[in-house]
């Protein structure tokens, strides 16, 4: 366990977190991009349907 830094000699640290944030957003992309293909989740349509189409 004291010895988790010797990962940082294997990896680079700058490369690490650029390919985290990458995954990250595409990840969160990834999501949005489903929740807005469903018409129950689609919080476009929700919020600017009137009253009329529910």
């Amino acid at each position: 366990m004291a010895q988790f830094y010797k990962i940082w000699l294997i990896f680079d640290p700058r490369r690490v977190f650029v390919a985290q944030g990458v995954f990250l957003f595409l990840l969160a992309a990834m999501i949005h991009l489903v929740l807005l293909s469903n018409p129950e989740t689609n919080w476009f349509e929700r919020a600017f349907s009137t009253m009329a189409d529910e």
